[in-house]
């Protein structure tokens, strides 16, 4: 059975719990296990997959969910958070053969962020999910 772990930045809380709630309702539908963990920001996510997929004594996941929000803000700080929160993520997959959704919305305003995280709109969570089980049946297709 396929089991997925979602971790979410929870600074901008209720995007978090939107985003979310996207996409554990696709993982849902699918019949997928999932478990969750919260961070306090986007650049903490790549650690917690990190630390995730080289766990021995604990459950194995074929796919990981990063979910969170930067939104641009008046210094460069907004720059640093998007480009290393997404290079972390790529040299996950990269270097470790890891199949991972990224849904990490990176906006100029809180209206883009909510556009993209509502379930009734562009439902970035559930699209996120998408992502890794694409990844993971790619990863499957060539035996990896």
């Amino acid at each position: 059975m396929t089991r997925v772990l979602i971790v979410d930045a929870d600074f901008y809380k209720d995007l978090a719990s939107e985003l979310v709630r996207g996409a554990t309702a696709e993982l849902d539908a699918r019949g997928i296990g999932f478990d969750r963990v919260s961070v306090p920001g986007a650049l903490e996510i790549p650690a917690a997959i990190s630390l995730a997929s080289k766990r021995a004594d604990g459950p194995s996941y074929d796919g990981y969910v990063a979910l969170g929000c930067v939104i641009r803000g008046e210094t460069s700080h907004y720059d640093i958070v998007c480009g290393e929160s997404a290079r972390g993520l790529t040299e996950l997959a990269l270097t470790r053969d890891l199949a991972i959704g990224n849904g990490i919305l990176t906006v100029d305003t809180g209206e883009q962020a909510w556009a993209r995280a509502d379930v009734g709109r562009k439902n970035k969570g559930r699209d996120a999910v998408i992502a890794c089980l694409s990844l993971i049946e790619l990863k499957a297709r060539f035996g990896v």
